[in-house]
């Protein structure tokens, strides 16, 4: 049998290798059953779920036919150090780091350095409209989180709130 996707077999191989690592995973937690779950119960059905998803994208990649065998193009370096770097400074700065003294900065500023960083990665950078974007994502962030669920996630840096 020959690939006639490259992209869709590989990516195939990474949903399955990744749902079947989360479900192996899942095992030394309590598994339950659908009525009774545990906390193994959703990362076993989520792996499950994803693994045969991988099959059936590899499964699709060697029947179905493409123009030019959808060749893996080069990696995109810029996108991935930025996306990393943005998931990054979101951590460090929403809970800090008392390892060098840097004290949480709180989601508000996380949520604006996730954005800008992150928007860095693209082609196409206007400040304006990457402010207007984490201004929503704040607020969007800051009425799931913080006022519907309730969840006591430190809003602002420690020097602001006191």
């Amino acid at each position: 049998m020959r690939i006639k996707s490259q992209a869709d077999f590989y990516s195939g191989v990474m949903f399955t290798a990744v749902g079947g690592a989360f479900a192996i995973g899942s095992t030394s937690y309590t598994i339950g059953d659908g009525a009774r779950m545990g906390p193994g119960y959703f990362p076993l059905m989520l792996g499950v779920l994803l693994a045969f998803l991988g099959v059936v994208i590899m499964f699709q990649s060697l029947v179905v036919e493409t123009i030019d065998g959808d060749k893996i193009g080069k990696w995109a370096w810029k996108p991935l150090f930025y996306v990393i770097a943005a998931n990054l400074a979101f951590g460090v700065l929403l809970g800090g780091l008392p390892s060098i003294g840097l004290p949480a900065m709180g989601m508000i500023l996380a949520i604006y350095a996730l954005t800008i960083i992150s928007s860095l990665a693209g082609s196409h950078f206007k400040l304006r409209d990457v402010l207007i974007l984490a201004t929503i994502l704040a607020a969007g962030s800051y009425v799931a989180f913080i006022w519907a669920l309730k969840l006591q996630i430190q809003v602002w840096p420690t020097f602001i709130s006191g």
